[in-house]
């Protein structure tokens, strides 16, 4: 309750409890440019691709990121993919969610995690940054772990001190076949956040 009266007298608005409650933020988080289009760290990006291409919309260029606009069931969904640079994800994250009156709790950030194994997903309301520089400047932003995020295990198949190397890299041809693979669910997975609800998402989709 407290951070949600933070947010409302953050964003200076009177937010209207039941619209705001039918508005989300999805934000996929990735770097921009060519170099990085194909590296585990840009996941986020193809997992917001595609459900954005699966509910029949498209992305246009506005401030601090690609924004994509479309409706489910009664809900509306902003789709961010912050032009920032991983680093400073949490700039266009408080940006949209201040322009839009977006509230926290329906908030979901999608992200790469190299302490689950290859092609599992772990969504929790809340938690660390685990390391990970996006979802790090992000909860400095916010001043605050407790927001929604999507985990999308990229496994920790690197030598000792060669993390960053790792995500900053090209998916192998096995790896690129089975996130292909797994990008369906991933989109069932942000569509179940959305109408059913963080609970039954995370008992559905956690681990699978």
């Amino acid at each position: 309750m407290i951070f949600k009266q933070f947010f409302n007298t953050f964003f200076g608005k009177k937010i209207n409890q039941e619209d705001s409650m039918k508005k989300f933020l999805i934000v996929g988080l990735g770097n921009i440019g060519d170099q990085y289009k194909n590296t585990r760290h840009n996941i986020g990006f193809k997992i917001v691709n595609a459900f954005v291409k699966e509910h029949e919309s498209s992305f246009s260029t506005e401030k601090l990121g690609d924004v994509a606009k479309l409706k489910i069931k009664g809900k509306t969904v902003l789709v961010l993919k912050p032009n920032t640079y991983m680093n400073l994800s949490g700039k266009a994250v408080m940006y949209w969610m201040k322009q839009e009156n977006i509230q926290v709790e329906n908030l979901l950030v999608i992200t790469d995690d190299l302490n689950i194994d290859f092609g599992k997903l772990r969504i929790k309301g809340k938690g660390s940054s685990g390391g990970h520089n996006g979802l790090k400047d992000i909860q400095e932003k916010f001043n605050t772990g407790a927001y929604p995020r999507f985990r999308f295990g990229v496994g920790s198949q690197y030598r000792k001190g060669r993390q960053v190397d790792f995500v900053l890299g090209q998916w192998s041809k096995e790896e690129e076949s089975g996130m292909i693979e797994r990008i369906p669910t991933c989109i069932k997975a942000v569509t179940s956040f959305i109408t059913a609800g963080m609970a039954n998402t995370m008992n559905e989709f956690n681990g699978k």
